[in-house]
């Protein structure tokens, strides 16, 4: 139908809803990478905060060093935060070749795979937080009924030290999580209407 030479769409076209998704889209794929680059970043920050930390005490002319290696709850941090940054910048490149050919790059197999690979880290990453959260609380605050003492008392830097990596490691946690829903969004609308044939390309 026309008047005045304009086109009318009839009712069943949706024009619009194509352009709303590709925006929709690109909202997502820049949030996804800003997420990744910020995780990247900070587990390096974790890693080499906790591996680099030391601190050596002098006791009644003995000397003692503190240092990541001595709990091995740490060199679980250490090593889930190299995991966690490895894994990071190879979706990072991913996600800039994605943007560069301007397509999602997104099938069913490769969808599932991130979304696997994301959920996989998400709880690695949990998991050494709150085992590393746990020690902490225990060298700060010590355990009276089991004779524990308070490490940090001795060895304040140390633990200083090893808070902030924790603390990097906590927002890395965080941020891997919504990272899971959002690799979780980008696989399940692949099973949308449609969604497999408007996606994988």
């Amino acid at each position: 139908m026309s008047y005045l030479g304009i086109g009318v769409s009839p009712g069943n076209v949706p024009v619009h809803h194509v352009s709303n998704l590709k925006v929709i889209d690109k909202r997502v794929r820049i949030a996804e990478l800003i997420l990744r680059c910020l995780i990247c970043g900070l587990a390096v920050v974790a890693a080499v905060l906790v591996a680099t930390d030391s601190q050596v005490k002098v006791i009644f002319t003995i000397k003692k060093e503190a240092k990541f290696t001595d709990m091995k709850v740490l060199v679980f941090l250490v090593i889930a935060n190299g995991l966690a940054a490895a894994y990071s910048l190879i979706q990072v490149l991913r996600c800039i070749l994605s943007m560069i050919r301007g397509s999602v790059l997104y099938n069913k197999p490769l969808a599932w795979a991130i979304f696997s690979g994301d959920q996989l880290m998400a709880y690695l990453i949990l998991a050494a937080v709150a085992a590393a959260a746990q020690s902490g609380v225990i060298s700060k605050l010590g355990q009276p009924e089991l004779q524990w003492m308070k490490v940090c008392n001795l060895y304040g830097k140390f633990c200083n030290q090893v808070g902030e990596g924790l603390a990097s490691s906590i927002i890395v946690s965080l941020s891997m999580i919504v990272l899971s829903g959002i690799s979780a969004f980008s696989l399940f609308r692949l099973y949308g209407k449609n969604g497999g044939k408007n996606n994988a390309r």
